[in-house]
């Protein structure tokens, strides 16, 4: 399974961008999708993710109402809608697939497949 991650790039604070990460090999509707980031210097951190079981979506509370994540299966593609950017934003994000339980969902470990990521950089 291989993952790319698009759409990154340098913004303004309150403005918007649109990730994409396109997923080869596999079967990509019995996965669940995530996106983490990771600033300088800190770790990878939990974003949202698209549970395969349920449909569910669940974001990190930093992003919530700011973010909006979603998954086409029939091209195999996952989305962050990002809107609001904060400089805090700032980060390498990357998406992930894997099938962890719910309690588990942000966690780095549960997910088995990683693409290389795709900056984004919110400027003031």
């Amino acid at each position: 399974v291989q993952l790319q991650a698009s759409g990154g790039g340098l913004v303004r604070a309150g403005g918007s961008l649109r990730l994409s990460c396109a997923v080869t090999g596999g079967t990509f509707r019995t996965y669940t999708i995530a996106w983490f980031r990771q600033a300088p210097g800190k770790e990878r951190e939990f974003v949202s993710a698209i549970r395969h079981t349920t449909g569910s979506t669940h974001y990190a509370e930093s992003v919530k109402g700011r973010f909006t994540m979603s998954r086409a299966n029939a091209e195999n593609t996952m989305y962050l809608q990002m809107s609001s950017l904060q400089t805090e934003d700032t980060a390498i994000y990357y998406c992930a697939v894997g099938r962890p339980i719910l309690s588990a969902i942000a966690t780095v470990s549960m997910y088995y497949y990683w693409g290389p990521g795709t900056l984004v950089t919110v400027s003031s």
